[in-house]
Order: structure tokens, then sequence, then C-alpha cells
């Protein structure tokens, strides 16, 4: 890809804050609704359990579509990408704000996130291309903060926006935000494409989504769609051939959407997998925290909200912290170690109780926030460090799907861990089914320890942690 135009320095400035705005955007609205589902609930009509297919609506269209966004950016220009990309996102923000019924809703957030799935990717490429060599660290370091401050203020946002005015607010913020990103990319976004571009990969485009859906759609039909187990399982081997049908594929055409070739590198392979099962109860958190807290504690969505905020907080905090103690430990020690220590966390939510102390649930909040911050920039590093240059773009847009698939099969394992404990634990109250839900995806983060134990070691100091813009 060829690099950017010259631009002016003021240009440059607006560049930074535009791609920087779109990070927050992005970040706050896979947040957002978490601390809102019950008022929406009560709004549509809805149970509130049924609620999580909001969620999961917005972070499986991302994750679908995020690998067919590098290819739109080297056919059509960041540009003209990106302006597509806010257009997309501000409509179905807008179509959210209007929408009378959960179907209504969750086709929305699938309009929203098609738009949103292509301004981290693309905003980044651009980064990259119009601050290289010694200008690009600062420049990516300073993009990055806004999607640290999204997940920060989301919940408190929805919270506030759902008991002071309306949950439709949380939507209808969106738009003036958008409007003020499209005259800026008009202005300040460099027009960045390839000189030469495969033809798209639509067979491999489509089988991926395939797995994705039907491997969703299986862990939904679990909790709230009720399908049966013989459905599920069908789901299931669909996925998994699908998936398989993939790899076959990616063997045979020339220029496949993911080369085969970036599973050769084993710290990738690690990085991938492991990424994938460790975020699945770590990711599960923002939604599982806010409903106990204010279906079973009593809280009001915007206290479930400002009882986030010690995790946010903690995790920018553990930014400065995890380079020094890898550099000790080496990749391979810490995360295993860190890995135990995010599921225990996890686990330790299981306490929360009326009689629980105040103190010590911040105590618990604070140090899952700094385990799982310190998770995420390890796990990126450790999977991006040593890809082949010739292979980037693609292993990047890998790693942006599997992170956002993550997160989806988070909420949807979540919520089907917790109908199901709300059926069993039925006799003991809800409070016991949350507990129990806990205890399952603190152990399922846990198992996941083993999978960096076999990241090799390495016989020097390991290099320093690059802080990759992270969705999770």
């Amino acid at each position: 890809m060829e690099t950017a135009p010259l631009q002016s320095e003021s240009k440059n400035q607006i560049l930074l804050w535009l791609v920087a705005i779109g990070f927050f955007m992005e970040t706050l609205d896979s947040t957002i609704v978490n601390t809102a589902l019950p008022s929406m609930a009560r709004s549509l009509n809805e149970s509130p359990l049924a609620m999580h297919s909001v969620i999961l609506a917005y972070s499986l269209t991302l994750a679908i579509i995020i690998p067919a966004s590098g290819w739109f950016a080297d056919r059509f220009g960041t540009k003209k990408t990106f302006l597509a990309a806010i257009v997309i996102f501000s409509l179905g923000s807008f179509l959210c704000s209007l929408s009378q019924s959960l179907p209504e809703l969750v086709a929305s957030r699938v309009l929203q996130g098609a738009g949103g799935s292509m301004l981290l990717p693309i905003g980044r490429l651009t980064i990259l291309r119009a601050f290289p060599g010694p200008k690009f660290l600062p420049a990516i370091s300073f993009v990055t903060i806004p999607g640290l401050i999204g997940p920060l203020v989301g919940p408190t946002l929805g919270g506030y926006l759902s008991e002071a005015i309306s949950w439709h607010w949380i939507f209808l913020i969106n738009i003036p935000i958008g409007l003020i990103g499209i005259v800026a990319t008009a202005i300040a976004m460099p027009d960045i494409r390839a000189p030469r571009v495969a033809a798209f990969d639509g067979a491999g485009f489509i089988q991926l989504s395939l797995t994705m859906l039907c491997l969703s759609l299986a862990l939904e039909g679990l909790s709230e769609l009720g399908f049966s187990t013989g459905i599920v399982l069908i789901l299931m081997f669909a996925a998994f051939a699908a998936l398989a049908s993939y790899f076959i594929h990616a063997t045979k055409t020339p220029d496949p959407l993911f080369p085969l070739r970036l599973f050769r590198q084993t710290s990738y392979k690690i990085g991938i997998l492991g990424n994938l099962f460790a975020r699945i109860g770590s990711s599960g958190m923002p939604f599982l925290i806010p409903l106990l807290l204010q279906l079973t504690l009593g809280y009001s969505a915007l206290q479930a909200g400002l009882t986030m905020l010690p995790i946010a907080i903690s995790s920018i905090v553990a930014k400065r912290l995890v380079s020094p103690i890898i550099q000790r430990t080496g990749y391979r020690l810490f995360l295993t170690a860190n890995t135990f220590l995010v599921g225990l966390s996890i686990a330790s939510f299981a306490l929360f109780s009326p009689t629980h102390p105040f103190w010590i649930q911040v105590i618990q909040l604070v140090f899952f926030g700094l385990v799982n911050s310190m998770q995420f920039t390890a796990m990126n590093t450790v999977t991006l460090k040593d890809v082949d240059p010739v292979y980037a773009s693609s292993g990047n847009s890998l790693f942006s799907m599997v992170q956002m698939l993550a997160m989806s099969l988070a909420v949807a394992t979540a919520g089907a861990l917790l109908n199901t404990f709300m059926v069993q634990l039925k006799s003991f109250g809800t409070l016991s089914a949350f507990h129990a839900t806990f205890l399952c995806m603190g152990a399922i983060t846990c198992t996941s320890a083993y999978i960096f134990w076999q990241v090799p070691e390495e016989p020097r100091a390991p290099r320093k942690p690059i802080d990759v813009p992270d969705v999770g």
C-alpha cells in the first residue's frame, strides 16, 4: 500500500483527533448499553435477560465485517471508506433511538456495528501510513487513549442517560459526533489506496462469517432462543464444517482472506488461541456485573455504572506497570500466572451479596481492572510481535476479528450460563445463579492459562510490549 500524501501539520492534528474520536465511538458503544439494559427491557416489554442480544448483535457484526475492512480501504481508499463507516454508524445509531421493539433494536445495532467495524482498523491503518517511522508511536498512543476512555465512561454515561432522560439518548449522542467526524474526514483524511488490489475472497469471507454466526447462534440457542439440543448440535457442526472448509479453501486460492502462513509463526498462533479463550471470561464481565448489581443488589442504572469506574481507572494505570514486569518474567511465565489471576478475580465476584462490604467490592473491581488490562497488553504483544511484515495487514485484521468474536462469545456464554443456573438453582434465588455463573466464567479463564504455557521461552529479555489499540 502506498504511503499517505504529505499534509500540513494542522491537517495531521485534525487527523489524529478524527481517528481518536472514531476509536472512542466504537469502544463507547460496546459498553454504553450495559447499564441501561433493564431500563430498555422495561420500555420494550422484554425480559432483562433477553436484552443481551443487543450487545451480541453489535459485537458479532464487528467480528464479521472487520476482515473485509482492509480490502475495502485498499479498493476504495481510506477516505471514502472511513467516511462511509461514519455515515453508516450514525444512521444505525439514529435507527436504534427510534426502535419500538427488540427485533428493531437488534437490526439497528447490526447496521451500527457494520459502520463501527471499519472505524478502528482503517483508522489505525491510516495513522500507520500518515505517521511513518518514529512519528508512529506517539501518534498511535494519542489515538489509543480515547479507546480506553470509551469503556470508562460508557457504563456510567449509559446509566445516567437512561435514568435522567431516556435510553434513546444513548444512541442519539452519536449523531452530533458523527456529523463532526464527517466534516473532519472531508478536511483531513488522506486518500490512501493500494496500487494493486487482489480480487476479494468472497468464498473465504462467507465461510468465516458462517463459522462465527453458527457458533454464536448455538450459544445463544442455549439461552434466550430456546433451541433444542439437536439444533444446537447442528449449529456447532455447521460452524466447524465452515471453518474446515475455509482451511481447505485457503490452501487452494492464491489470495485468501487470511493466508495460512500466518499460523506458521508459533507466537502468533498461540496468541490468537489465547486471546479467543482468555477473553471469554473477562469480556463477559461488563454484561454480568451491571446486571448483578441492578437485579439482585438494588442498584440503579447510574449507581451500577459508577461502580464500573474502578475497573476502567485501574485499567489505565496498569498500562504503566505491565512492561517492566514482563521484561523481568518473560511472556510465558507472566501470561500463565496472570491468566490465573484474571480467572480468580472473576470468580471472586461470586462473593458479592447485600451484606458484602462495599470497600471489599471496590478492591475486587480494582484488582480485576489491573490484571485484566495487563493481560490484554501482554496478549496483544505476544500475538503481533513476530508477524512477518508481508502478512502484517491480514494478521492484524484476523487478530481484530478474533477480539470481537471473543466479545460476542463471552456475552453469549455468560447469558447461556446465567439462564441455565436460573432454572437449575431456582429454589436458591437469582443471586445464587449469578454466583454460579461467575465461578464458571472464572474457571473458563483459568483453563486457558495452559495455552500461554506453550509460548516459547525467550533466551534474552523480551522486547517492550506494544500498546495495540484494544477492543475488548
